[in-house]
């Protein structure tokens, strides 16, 4: 029985590995099949050799080990016959590998069969060493693969360039014996032959520049003829995928010309015009059409292409972004993103439909469209492109809250013209997305208000309307409560109206009840609770007629199981009923940030942070770290922080001096020899250090 003709005893091993019920089962079965196997070979049983290796190639695939069949497969090789050489040399590059050091045995036989009068026989040594080939049978062995690149045998030719490129990985400095013979292949008519030519060209140009300006003096014509012929061909059943005609020797020849043309114009230029016909004459309905597109743009782009090319592979990437296949969308995206570098006028053009996907189902076209989103934003179209996000924040979903609002803010920080429009666009974030803000935004809120004296009245009204609206926001809440303190006589007295805002009317009761909710809500957060403490005790001195109501409020926490709140109610109950004569001076308004000084400050914690890989140490400003207490601030000096010694400082009122205030301030900050004129100072410094700011008193106190 012809054992090539049936598969009878390899049949059944399958047969029973596959009824095996239990991993135990098989492998007794496995077992059972190596030990025989292992006789046979004791044994020497050539006329059943070719069987067993078939069958250790199963067992191999099955994760088994079968390294003691590897000797078979060189006796197998060394036979005379086709069939005993096609098993011997696929079982060598199933079970050895280059790293084996019985390969060095195949060598000689390799050698011989490239020399071997039977074209199939070639075919198989070429196949094996293209797959196992060590550094040392490279060296060994090129001669002979580089005289088979030039046989009569297209079969052959193709496998020979397909090795050629294992050699020339393997050992770069090869690179020059397969230059000349790489070039001639690329004038053969036989589309498997082009495509291992154009393949091993783009070999040789990653591994030598010789080789890399040989083959821009040399291929370049016959490349563009090809491209040109490949076009323009008629149909070929052969070849031809859902009407597109070999769309695999398209591309690799599209990449070759991007390596060919990438930093030289002369062959930039010579290319451009096939590089055009094939952009326009390639429809976009199949598949198989859009890659050779997308590879098209990308040679475009990476090339020294003219700028009226550029513009029709941008316009290509554009068409990409209507199509419904998220595949094909993303890709668009992500050479989008490469192509702003290069022409952003022609990405601009664009815009509206990046801004449509944005708002896509897919969360990685959404996260690379808002990152191409902020990459377009520019002084001239940051107003329309920031509606067109914030008016997102309605209906985005959760999960992509926190980056979008991410990119609003850096994007509205960096490009503002004007704080009204700053504040406008951050108020509007903080009601629709507040709880997916991070810190450092809105502490940097916080600065900019400050620092606006003309806008603080319109910033304590439109937080305190976003406040009854959206009480459910955390930064909202945190930023508003804030400023009602700081600001609440501007909120009731309708102080610093605009011209296109309309008055409202808010009570002091209203104030009051407006921090109260935010205190009584975020039961849970102590930095939100801490801060309307602040804001409550600050409220007290700007409506005097609410001090027995706030009062109340504050007692409220005495026995809170959190230190700082205790602590904090314990300390304001005591300002505000025996300490009433100071309490003007001590509850005025908090001198305002330098802003420049704090931007550059986290400008620099951020860099810091990114370079350790770590979180930042700076404790920022309503960050309370630690349950019971205010954490650990940063090397920072309050000096700077504040720059008290510019003129912007808002001036200090002074307060009758008595002993009472001094001992009284002693007490609660632990500094000795204060005088009334200070004491609204050092309590703004103490308010400062409870919200978070980095501040040292030894340094403002020296």
């Amino acid at each position: 029985m012809n054992p090539f003709s049936s598969g009878t005893r390899l049949r059944d091993m399958i047969r029973a590995i596959r009824a095996c019920k239990t991993a135990a089962e098989e492998r007794a079965v496995v077992r059972r099949e190596c030990a025989e196997i292992r006789s046979a070979i004791s044994e020497n049983e050539q006329e059943i050799r070719h069987r067993n290796m078939a069958k250790l190639m199963f067992i191999h695939m099955l994760g088994y080990p079968t390294h003691f069949g590897q000797m078979e497969c060189l006796k197998l090789i060394a036979a005379a016959g086709f069939p005993e050489k096609r098993i011997g040399y696929l079982g060598l590059m199933l079970l050895l590998d280059e790293r084996q050091e019985v390969l060095m045995l195949v060598t000689n036989s390799l050698k011989q069969d490239l020399n071997h009068s039977n074209q199939f026989i070639v075919g198989l040594a070429l196949c094996a060493l293209g797959n196992i080939c060590s550094a040392e049978m490279a060296r060994d062995l090129s001669p002979e693969v580089e005289r088979l690149m030039r046989s009569r045998e297209a079969n052959t030719k193709k496998k020979a360039a397909l090795c050629s490129i294992r050699i020339v990985r393997k050992v770069p400095d090869l690179a020059e014996n397969f230059m000349g013979p790489a070039s001639s292949l690329l004038k053969e008519k036989h589309h498997g032959i082009l495509i291992s030519a154009v393949q091993l060209c783009t070999e040789l140009c990653k591994a030598s520049k010789d080789a890399l300006e040989y083959m821009r003096k040399n291929c370049i014509e016959g490349l563009v003829r090809i491209l040109k012929d490949v076009s323009n061909s008629s149909y070929a059943p052969e070849y031809d995928i859902a009407g597109i005609s070999d769309p695999f020797l398209h591309i690799r020849v599209l990449k070759l010309m991007r390596v060919l043309g990438q930093g030289d114009a002369d062959c930039s230029e010579y290319m451009n015009d096939i590089l055009a016909q094939v952009a326009t004459r390639t429809e976009s309905k199949k598949n198989a059409a859009n890659a050779i597109l997308y590879e098209c743009v990308q040679t475009i782009m990476g090339i020294e292409a003219t700028s009226g090319l550029r513009v029709l592979a941008i316009n290509i990437l554009g068409r990409f972004l209507s199509n419904r296949d998220n595949n094909i969308r993303y890709v668009a995206l992500n050479m989008l993103m490469r192509a702003i570098i290069v022409d952003t006028q022609a990405v601009q053009r664009h815009r509206t439909t990046i801004l449509e996907c944005v708002k896509d189902a897919d969360a990685s076209i959404r996260n690379r469209a808002l990152e191409l989103v902020f990459l377009l934003v520019n002084d001239t179209n940051v107003k329309p492109l920031t509606k067109e996000l914030v008016d997102y924040l309605y209906v985005a979903d959760p999960d992509f809250k926190e980056d979008l609002t991410a990119k609003i803010s850096s994007i509205v920080e960096k490009f503002s013209q004007e704080k009204l429009w700053y504040l406008d666009q951050m108020f509007k974030v903080l009601s629709l997305a507040g709880n997916h803000v991070k810190d450092d935004v809105w502490h940097a809120l916080v600065v900019v208000i400050s620092n606006a004296s003309e806008l603080q009245g319109f910033s304590v009204r439109s937080l305190y309307k976003a406040l009854q609206a959206f009480v459910d926001q955390g930064s909202l809440v945190r930023v508003a409560v804030w400023c009602i303190g700081e600001y609440g006589e501007m909120l009731v007295n309708n102080v610093g109206m605009l011209q296109a805002e309309e008055p409202i009317t808010v009570t002091e009761s209203d104030a009051v009840d407006a921090v109260e909710v935010a205190l009584n809500r975020y039961s849970a957060d102590v930095t939100t609770r801490a801060m309307s403490l602040v804001a409550l005790l600050k409220l007290s001195s700007r409506f005097p007629s609410t001090s027995e109501r706030i009062k109340q409020i504050v007692s409220q926490n005495k026995q809170n199981i959190v230190l700082e709140l205790q602590q904090r109610s314990i300390e304001f109950s005591s300002i505000i009923q025996r300490h009433q004569s100071i309490r003007p001076s001590l509850l005025e308004r908090m001198p305002a940030l330098d802003e420049a000084s704090y931007l550059v400050k986290r400008a620099s914690i951020t860099q810091e942070a990114i370079a350790a890989d770590k979180p930042a140490l700076a404790v920022t400003h309503g960050g309370l770290k630690l349950p019971n207490g205010v954490a650990k601030p940063a090397t920072s000096l309050l000096a700077d922080l504040l720059d008290l010694s510019t003129d912007d400082a808002p001036a200090i009122t002074t307060a009758s001096t008595n002993t009472a205030p001094s001992d009284f301030l002693q007490d609660l900050l632990g500094i000795g020899g204060i005088n009334s004129s200070t004491t609204g100072i050092y309590f703004n410094i103490f308010i400062l250090v409870h919200m978070g700011f980095p501040c040292y008193f030894s340094n403002l106190v020296t």
